[in-house]
């Protein structure tokens, strides 16, 4: 089973950026589908931006499209989300996930356990 540990969260003001790195471990991360996903005080958990084993197909949540890019490099375990022109709805604590079992990509069986984004106007 894969294990993951988020980082690079922070406190950014209004306009600025960040990346998030999502480490894995214990498995082979190129067998993995993978995603960010957030949750805002109060909120639903919502899904952010996903990619896929390879790295060739990405999709983002509505809330990400054209600011947030998603990538990974599976050499290195890795997968990040660069993130821009960040606003104050954009403070969440932001999840890593990773799965190798379903279709799609909103299910997921493994998640890391969250970076704190904090926006300040």
């Amino acid at each position: 089973q894969v294990q993951l540990v988020e980082s690079g969260g922070g406190l950014v003001q209004a306009g600025g950026s960040l990346r998030l790195s999502c480490a894995a471990s214990g498995g082979t991360f190129s067998y993995y589908k993978s995603a960010w996903f957030r949750r805002a005080p109060g909120k639903e958990r919502e899904f952010v931006a996903a990619i896929s084993r390879s790295g060739d197909s990405t999709d983002y949540g509505d809330s990400a499209k054209g600011r947030f890019t998603i990538y990974r490099v599976n050499a290195k375990n890795m997968m990040y989300l660069q993130m821009n022109s960040l606003t104050p709805e954009d403070t969440a604590v932001y999840y890593c996930a990773a799965d190798r079992d379903h279709t799609g990509w909103l299910e997921y069986n493994f998640w890391g356990q969250g970076t704190q984004v904090t926006v300040t106007t």
